[in-house]
């Protein structure tokens, strides 16, 4: 790696923790990503791409979020799947002391590319492994242990009142896959954890599958 004989460095996870004797065989794992940094919060001299291997049914592709949108018995089913895409960002915002901002942008701008739905929040962001987690079909956000690092973790549902900005929308819906594919052809997901200087992004796209 080019390090000189008296340079000092640190190998840490895409989530900045250092990579220590009494954690190695917890954190260092195959597939996993490394950092090998001078120091833990060292500002990063380029991008770094990490490549997500996973393997979904053929039907999570064909139909994603066909099934469970149609099925609505003449309802529009537009507005369910916009309610998922909300639903991450309510659940982004949910322990923020602060203003909760979420904005929905409808983008027609050929300029810009192709049209497009952008639902942006100030919310605590996710880290690299939270956004790999995200990108796993039929992994749901209440269920995820172990390995999967959840922004769920400890949650309970609450008892049933009328419908608030509790993040309860999708407790029984179809996720955000399915609903950015009933939407659209792909999703990038651009997020930045709090308090922390890395900016993660995610791109799924039916073309790459």
């Amino acid at each position: 790696f080019g390090i000189a004989a008296g340079e000092s460095f640190v190998i840490t996870t895409t989530n900045r923790k250092e990579i220590t004797e009494d954690n190695f065989s917890e954190l260092v794992q195959d597939g996993v990503t490394l950092y090998l940094l001078q120091s833990v919060d060292q500002m990063l001299l380029s991008a770094t791409k990490e490549r997500i291997d996973f393997l979904p049914h053929y039907d999570t592709l064909v139909k994603s979020g066909m099934y469970e949108y149609y099925a609505s018995e003449g309802q529009n089913p537009l507005p369910f799947a916009l309610a998922e895409l909300i639903d991450n960002s309510l659940s982004a915002t949910s322990r923020n002391t602060g203003i909760r901002s979420i904005q929905i942008k409808l983008l027609f701008d050929d300029s810009q590319g192709k049209p497009a739905v952008a639902v942006i929040d100030n919310g605590r962001g996710m880290t690299s492994k939270q956004l790999n987690n995200w990108a796993v079909y039929r992994l749901s956000k209440f269920t995820r242990q172990g390995d999967f690092e959840s922004d769920h973790s400890g949650y309970v549902r609450p008892l049933p009142v009328p419908r608030s900005l509790n993040s309860d929308i999708s407790y029984f819906g179809v996720g955000g896959k399915q609903a950015v594919f009933f939407v659209g052809q792909s999703a990038r997901m651009i997020s930045k954890p709090a308090e922390s200087q890395d900016v993660h992004e995610l791109v799924l796209s039916k073309e790459d599958f």
